[in-house]
């Protein structure tokens, strides 16, 4: 238990914006017991953050007002069938100006709903697409060594070259092609 409440005082300080309203909306969902559903609903725009350019925009334009922003989450909200609560939250969030720190919001209420269900947040990178045994095997690995269940968000990035890159709270083991043979540059540039 320790690790992991390390891990989150490193990943949300108390004076992040984001950290702050993901405890906030985090306090809401377990008064009226739906984690579990706005868990699933910050996922879901999770990956649509990640998927929409326009999106992105959206939220991190000063172009658009608060109003805009207000309307654009809430369209959204509804089209994607969001939980009441997260669709307010949402709303809420424009209404605030501060809907450029969802995604900030997002990874803070990941972390606080991972200690409360008392497992960890991976974040792994790979150069392609891990096998199911491959799979099975780091999630063996990661339980071993962390002494808790891992719960693994998996992301191809060819950028890296082979090998993986593993990220666990603000820790970072990188075991990855490309930084092994960036070391190796370095190496030979000071020779």
């Amino acid at each position: 238990m320790q690790l992991v409440s390390f891990n989150l005082a490193d990943d949300s300080k108390a004076t992040d914006v984001g950290a702050r309203y993901a405890q906030a909306l985090f306090d809401l969902a377990k008064d009226n017991d739906q984690i579990a559903a706005v868990d699933a609903d910050l996922k879901s725009l999770k990956a649509m953050l990640a998927e929409s350019a326009d999106l992105r925009t959206l939220l991190a334009s000063p172009a658009f007002d608060a109003e805009a922003k207000g309307k654009g989450l809430a369209g959204i909200a509804e089209a994607a069938e969001l939980n009441p609560l997260t669709k307010k939250f949402l709303g809420f969030l424009a209404a605030q100006r501060r809907a450029s720190a969802l995604r900030s919001i997002i990874t803070s209420f990941e972390a606080l709903s991972a200690v409360y269900r008392g497992v960890v947040s991976a974040q792994v990178t790979t150069a392609v697409a891990l096998t199911a045994a491959q799979a099975k095997g780091l999630a063996a690995a990661l339980r071993q060594s962390l002494g808790k269940d891992p719960e693994i968000e998996t992301r191809v990035d060819p950028s890296i070259l082979g090998g993986l890159k593993v990220r666990v709270g603000s820790r970072l083991y990188d075991a990855s092609l490309k930084s092994k043979l960036d070391s190796l540059k370095f190496a030979l540039k000071r020779a």
